[in-house]
């Protein structure tokens, strides 16, 4: 059975057996979602980092302390993820598919909006996606930019980059939008010096991908911004999902979708 045709359980049971791979074109129709997990100290400073910078950090739900599952997710936040990211003190000391060693009762869980969401309304349109046809997870960039801070956290926008046709860039742009609580429209197309990526070719995250000649870089913001102002801000424990292998949740993909016109008037 392909991926794509999976409902989110049967995906869900499939890593937690052990299935270790990029989510992007599985289960079609589902919402996938970005993790964040911190102790409940932490926690409130969390959130305020992410209503203070919704495009990057849009906010699907938080679960209460302790709790595992919740209304978007009728699994288990530490094992139905296929790779899991523990950090301690900021730095990185485990990538692993199960987490439960990890929690603790005062662990909040929050889930954020995933691009990969919108990838296959871009597809219905005509606008190719890159990583999906290469069989790779998706190049993702530390950038210059600032989020802006929030208590103890603060850290740099990560962004997603998807090389579009020039012809489609419009597009793309619209399609997006009608998807604000996933990222929405892109921040910057074109040069990506102008967000301090240096190289594009070596993303911080995922894989490269190929970029054709008539093709333009189009970053999205990026659920991975939190996880890089972990990094920075130090909190004494923090699980997120592996860049990439994202949580495929019980929302559909149509919750999140405005009705607004795919093609800019």
């Amino acid at each position: 059975m392909h991926p794509s045709t999976l409902i989110p359980a049967e995906a869900r049971a499939r890593f937690r057996d052990g299935l270790v791979t990029p989510t992007a074109g599985w289960c079609d129709g589902w919402t996938q979602a970005n993790l964040i997990a911190v102790p409940a100290a932490a926690a409130w400073d969390f959130l305020l980092f992410a209503q203070r910078n919704p495009q990057p950090c849009p906010v699907l739900d938080v679960l209460d302390a302790g709790a595992v599952s919740g209304p978007l997710l009728d699994g288990d936040v530490r094992t139905d993820i296929p790779l899991y990211r523990v950090y301690v003190d900021g730095e990185l000391v485990e990538e692993t598919p199960d987490v439960t060693g990890w929690w603790r009762e005062d662990m909040v869980a929050f889930l954020l909006g995933c691009s990969f969401t919108f990838e296959r309304a871009l597809l219905a349109e005509g606008v190719p996606v890159r990583h999906i046809a290469e069989g790779v997870n998706v190049p993702m960039y530390r950038t210059s930019r600032r989020c802006r801070d929030a208590g103890s956290v603060g850290g740099p926008l990560v962004v997603s980059m998807r090389p579009i046709p020039a012809r489609l860039v419009d597009t793309a742009v619209a399609v997006t939008a009608r998807y604000p609580a996933v990222h929405g429209a892109p921040v910057h197309i074109g040069d990506p010096a102008e967000l301090g990526i240096a190289d594009v070719e070596k993303p911080d995250y995922g894989d490269p991908v190929t970029i054709g000649e008539d093709e333009v870089p189009v970053f999205w913001a990026c659920g991975v911004t939190p996880q890089a102002a972990v990094v920075e801000s130090r909190p004494a424990l923090a699980i997120a999902h592996a860049p990439g292998y994202m949580l495929i949740t019980d929302a559909e993909d149509a919750r999140y979708r405005l009705d607004l016109p795919v093609r800019p008037g």
